[in-house]
């Protein structure tokens, strides 16, 4: 579904501004030096969840002093809508998982259920660690059992966020702030 700019511009008017650019940035900045330590000798492959974790991912890479290799999966519950019950396999990653050390990257951590389906994956191919980072966790007690982000850039309200990679209705990625449509 495509809006027009006028919907568009409607939805930003009515929208709180929760993080701007300045606050993303400090807030990928943070999570770069946790990784940079933790993986100072290592070659990880950085697994990008499309398309939400695309901007995190290409700000953080670019923060990192280790040696990586990226890639891609698209597992999606949402289909351009609000929510979402049944996981959506669109793309595996082309790189061999085996004995690596996986950086599972995505742009938001709501109730878990993708990124615990993704984290299992890259477990059944083998790979050495997993570790997950997440542009923003959501506040709120119904994440599912047995999964956290072990770096998380901010937390936010139980509410729907869009920009910096997460969209409102596929589209809004491009925001360079964090916003909430109000209630």
């Amino acid at each position: 579904m495509t809006h027009s700019t006028e919907d568009l511009t409607a939805v930003l008017s009515k929208a709180e501004l929760i993080y701007n650019a300045e606050q993303v940035a400090h807030a990928i900045n943070v999570v770069a030096e946790k990784l940079n330590e933790r993986l100072k000798d290592a070659q990880p492959l950085l697994l990008c969840v499309m398309n939400g974790g695309l901007v995190f991912t290409g700000h953080l890479m670019t923060r990192l002093n280790c040696f990586p290799q990226v890639d891609y999966i698209h597992a999606t519950r949402y289909r351009n809508q609000t929510s979402g019950t049944t996981l959506d396999w669109r793309a595996y990653p082309s790189h061999d998982l085996k004995n690596r050390t996986v950086v599972i990257l995505d742009d938001i951590l709501d109730e878990g259920i993708t990124l615990k389906a993704i984290v299992e994956y890259c477990h059944e191919q083998g790979a050495r660690q997993v570790l997950t980072a997440v542009l923003v966790q959501k506040k709120h007690d119904r994440c599912v059992a047995g999964i956290e982000s072990d770096y998380v850039g901010l937390e936010v309200a139980d509410k729907y966020v869009f920009g910096f990679g997460m969209d409102y209705q596929s589209q809004l990625r491009h925001l360079n702030g964090i916003y909430a449509l109000r209630e």
